[in-house]
């Protein structure tokens, strides 16, 4: 990364020896805004649609990724109001990315987000890895025993065991480009298959979304496999529909209900959609609670006790910390707006973000805290005490 000249060859040798030693103690620049531009190049010139097969879509979604060769990951990056590189967060936990909020960049699902933005002008995949995998966009799905052997470029594979946890862009002839990690730049590498490689999905190569039920509700996403719903808010009430993957519903209203546990989860409110059957909001993409959709009885659903007063969010791919500090460990993200429950609020590290800057956080009833940045109203809560 360091050029040096002197008259005589020995000078020169001597320079290039000294130059060597010192690079060998230096660490390289943590923030620094591209990758040496002859490894990138090379990495460029081998990123591409490397077999046949793969719709006009999909061709057009390598190139936009393969486009962003040598750029930063970013942990958050790419998760804009619009899709393309952004500044990102410390992830709470990984040394290496406690720099990211210098990169701008992209995470591994804000490049995939990207690609598919620049190939048809559409937003289809806002959303984190795990949305991705269970996007209603998919119109092939690939297990991942068969390999990448039923795969064309543009397919998106995924990793993570339960909960997805990373996505990337099949190339052809056994490469994919992906964002791999704090610390790295965006990459060719050859596809993984093994470990939690959990298989991977086609996306719509028209480019348009499904439309949803002409019917006035709210419009929301399924995830999961065989997701039946119910005549009634429980599931021991008669199997109504039975979802082979993730679709679109129209929710009508929703109500708290039989508690049921399933994939990890614990919920008791269910929502009930356009057809009068009802569904359980663990597979419906989105806080427990979702926001917008009034109660079916026709008052909102009762806030956590403790006396929390609910506020609403605002923005997308909002994280809450352990404490009141953007470096402190993540505990949630909120991937859309929602209802949170503040119980106090407090003057601690002073965030700048979306245009805004502000140093007071909100304590929620988790005991995670969020800035007030992300909170609908005046910067100080005026309903909510002093912590």
């Amino acid at each position: 990364m360091k050029t040096g000249t002197t008259r005589r060859l020995i000078g020169r040798a001597l320079a290039t020896a000294v130059a060597a030693a010192l690079a060998a103690f230096l660490p390289t620049a943590a923030h620094a805004a591209t990758k040496p531009q002859a490894t990138a190049a090379a990495q460029e010139a081998s990123c591409g649609v490397l077999a046949p097969g793969a719709s006009a879509t999909a061709q057009a979604a390598v190139d936009a990724a393969c486009s962003q060769i040598g750029v930063w990951y970013s942990w958050g990056g790419g998760h804009g109001a619009t899709p393309g590189a952004t500044y990102g967060y410390y992830d709470g936990s990984d040394p290496d990315s406690m720099h990211d909020n210098e990169r701008k960049g992209f995470d591994c699902s804000g490049l995939m987000r990207y690609a598919y933005y620049r190939a048809t002008g559409k937003d289809l995949l806002n959303g984190t890895a795990n949305d991705q995998f269970h996007s209603s966009q998919a119109t092939a799905r690939f297990s991942a025993g068969q390999g990448t052997g039923p795969l064309v470029p543009g397919d998106l594979m995924f990793w993570g065991s339960g909960h997805i946890h990373h996505v990337a862009m099949y190339l052809g002839a056994g490469q994919m480009v992906e964002a791999y990690e704090s610390g790295t730049h965006i990459r060719v590498a050859p596809a993984r298959t093994g470990g939690d490689y959990a298989g991977a999905v086609r996306i719509n190569p028209s480019g348009t979304p499904t439309p949803p039920p002409a019917d006035g509700g709210t419009v929301f996403e399924t995830w999961g496999t065989s997701v039946r719903t119910h005549s009634s808010p429980s599931v021991r009430a008669s199997v109504v529909d039975t979802f082979a993957g993730p679709t679109q519903v129209s929710v009508q209203c929703q109500e708290h209900a039989e508690t049921v546990t399933a994939e990890g989860y614990t919920n008791d409110i269910w929502s009930k959609l356009a057809d009068g059957s009802w569904l359980t909001n663990i597979y419906i993409k989105g806080p427990a609670s979702l926001p917008g959709v009034p109660d079916c009885g026709g008052t909102s659903p009762a806030p956590p006790s403790g006396g929390s007063k609910p506020h609403q969010t605002w923005g997308t791919g909002v994280r809450t910390h352990s404490q009141p500090n953007v470096n402190a460990s993540v505990v949630d993200y909120f991937a859309q707006p929602t209802t949170v429950n503040v119980v106090c609020q407090k003057h601690a590290q002073e965030v700048t973000a979306d245009g805004y800057t502000n140093d007071a956080w909100s304590r929620l009833t988790d005991g995670s805290w969020i800035t007030n940045i992300y909170i609908k109203g005046p910067a100080w809560l005026s309903d909510v005490p002093t912590c």
